[in-house]
Formats: structure tokens, C-alpha cells, sequence
């Protein structure tokens, strides 16, 4: 592989991994701003609180997006292998 080949694999896996990541990412997020919200409201102020409902979102968001983040990343390593296997 030359380099050019070599940074295009790179620069498409940095790709991947912030389109796999970041809907995770982003529910996080916006699920600790509900949460500190409702903390500040209520002036419930445990570090703990935020755990359960985050789980909770990654998990629903893992059931939804599971397959398509699957079909991406078989993608990807059959793209891999090809260029691997073609030279």
C-alpha cells in the first residue's frame, strides 16, 4: 500500500468512528442536561443520579441504531480486506 493509501484508510477510519460514536455521544449529552436541570430545580445534587438514565438512553439508542452501526463497520472491514487482498 503507498502512502496515499495508507492516509485515505485513516482518515476514513477517524471517519467512522465519529459516526458510530457520536449519536451515543449526543444522547449522553443532552440526557445530563435534563438531569442537571432537574438537579438544579431541585437541588438534589448526587453525583450518582445520572448514571441509571444514561445507561438506560445508550441502550435504547444501541436497540435502535444497532444494525445500521453493525452494516456500517462490516462495510468498512470488507472495504479493508479489499484493498488488503487487491494489493
Amino acid at each position: 500500500m503507498t502512502e496515499e493509501q495508507v492516509l485515505d484508510v485513516l482518515y476514513e477510519t477517524m471517519q467512522l468512528a465519529v459516526r458510530l460514536s457520536l449519536p451515543f455521544l449526543l444522547v449522553s449529552m443532552a440526557v445530563g442536561v435534563v438531569i442537571s436541570i432537574f438537579q438544579a430545580a431541585t437541588q438534589i445534587h448526587e453525583q450518582t443520579i445520572t448514571f441509571v438514565p444514561k445507561f438506560l438512553a445508550i441502550l435504547v439508542v444501541m436497540a435502535v441504531l444497532g444494525s445500521s452501526i453493525l452494516t456500517m463497520m462490516q462495510d468498512f472491514v470488507r472495504q479493508v480486506f479489499g484493498m488488503i487482498g487487491g494489493g
